[in-house]
């Protein structure tokens, strides 16, 4: 796909339903997520919600990348690292919470796995902070990122009405039309990548206005 040939160190992928998708638990979804949506809840805390998702699409992934957000922005400035370890579980977690979000939005009609990747896939680089990070950066990246926020707002919106069309086009056809699809998955992209430069500052390459 098209995002595989950008150079960007935060790269997502959804693996397209060419099938006919399950009426039943789609019908039923708000419902069926409710047991994977409180274990990732605990996991990421009190902050992860669908509003958080619409505006910034990383319900869980943001909340469990915040969770480090000041500890990592510390290390940085004073000590120029970035933890393996708290890069490992940011990644996970968004790994985990993209599943989640995936299968809310109808995209996969396949329960979220708390481990295996499933459907989607995230590929995050690990930094090499003194070679690619300014130390001074991470203090007023997410000031910088507030021309997304407002423009990843009205797209979440819209992100969420194609989500209502596509319930109803998966009850009456049992297809996730690909257009909108498409769309709700670029919309997700776009967030993820402003997500790891504000608040993962995983990068210091400011995030590109496209979903592609």
């Amino acid at each position: 796909m098209a995002e595989n040939t950008v150079i960007y160190p935060t790269r997502l992928t959804i693996d397209y339903p060419d099938r006919v998708l399950n009426r039943l638990t789609s019908f039923f979804r708000i419902f069926t997520i409710i047991p994977i949506a409180i274990i990732i809840s605990l996991l990421t805390g009190p902050g992860a919600s669908w509003r958080q998702q619409t505006n910034g699409w990383g319900w869980g992934a943001a909340s469990g990348a915040g969770v480090i957000f000041l500890p990592t922005l510390l290390m940085i400035l004073f000590q120029q690292k970035y933890p393996k370890w708290w890069y490992d579980w940011s990644l996970n977690i968004t790994k985990f919470g993209g599943r989640v979000v995936s299968y809310f939005a109808l995209l996969t009609d396949v329960y979220p796995s708390t481990d295996e990747e499933q459907n989607v896939h995230i590929d995050i680089a690990y930094p090499d902070v003194k070679k690619d990070l300014n130390r001074w950066l991470p203090l007023v990246k997410w000031f910088l990122a507030i021309p997304h926020y407002i423009v990843l707002f009205f797209l979440g919106i819209a992100a969420g009405v194609c989500i209502v069309i596509a319930w109803f086009a998966i009850l009456f056809i049992g297809k996730y039309p690909r257009g909108i699809f498409d769309f709700v998955v670029g919309v997700y992209r776009w967030g993820l990548r402003v997500m790891s430069y504000a608040f993962m500052l995983i990068t210091d390459k400011y995030p590109p206005f496209s979903a592609d």
